[in-house]
């Protein structure tokens, strides 16, 4: 499969028992929790500096877990899921099971199909959506890769990933797109 330098199973051990960890994505480095740990939640927007009234993005392993959470999912939705080049995260309307401190104020939650094999398996492991939000301070530039994530960042939260530290590849945040109220796809980030 994969080499890692990190046992999978312990760190989903600390995000049940409400730890935040700071890990690469399918697009750039991020903090993350369990979607269901307020403190956690909490103590993630303390970390970054965040207004609490945005939400987060969260990621899900496959289709599969995201109809759990989205179960009317439009058949465009699903097709641009299957053949978008980049990755995608698509805001959803009307989420069910996922609580009001991380959805966005007017009800809407934004989530994306992780394509990254570690962000995959852990998440399939957590059998439960990661919160995930950039490893950067509120309003900073997002890190592009993991050297440019700031010593503050990385002191301040539970458990740094090290899959992927020595990778140099810069990664870019996720094109966001939603369906608009004449179901015509509506690109918010490119």
């Amino acid at each position: 499969m994969f080499l890692l330098r990190d046992d999978i199973s312990e760190i989903v051990a600390l995000l049940r028992n409400g730890k935040v960890i700071c890990y690469p994505t399918d697009t750039i480095w991020g903090i993350g929790c369990g979607i269901f740990d307020e403190q956690a939640i909490t103590r993630i927007g303390q970390i970054k500096g965040r207004p609490s009234d945005r939400g987060y993005v969260l990621l899900v392993s496959d289709v599969d877990m995201l109809k759990r959470y989205v179960p009317k999912l439009h058949p465009r939705i699903e097709t641009l899921l299957s053949f978008h080049q980049r990755p995608l995260t698509v805001v959803y309307e009307h989420p069910v099971g996922i609580p009001a401190s991380v959805r966005a104020p007017d009800g809407s939650i934004a989530i994306r199909v992780a394509t990254d094999e570690f962000c995959q398996e852990l998440i399939t492991q957590l059998n439960s959506p990661l919160l995930s939000t950039s490893a950067n301070e509120s309003g900073g530039a997002y890190p592009a890769h993991f050297g440019a994530i700031s010593s503050e960042i990385l002191k301040s939260v539970d458990y740094v990933v090290k899959h992927r530290q020595d990778d140099k590849t810069p990664g870019e945040p996720s094109a966001i797109a939603r369906l608009d109220r004449h179901l015509e796809l509506e690109f918010l980030r490119e």
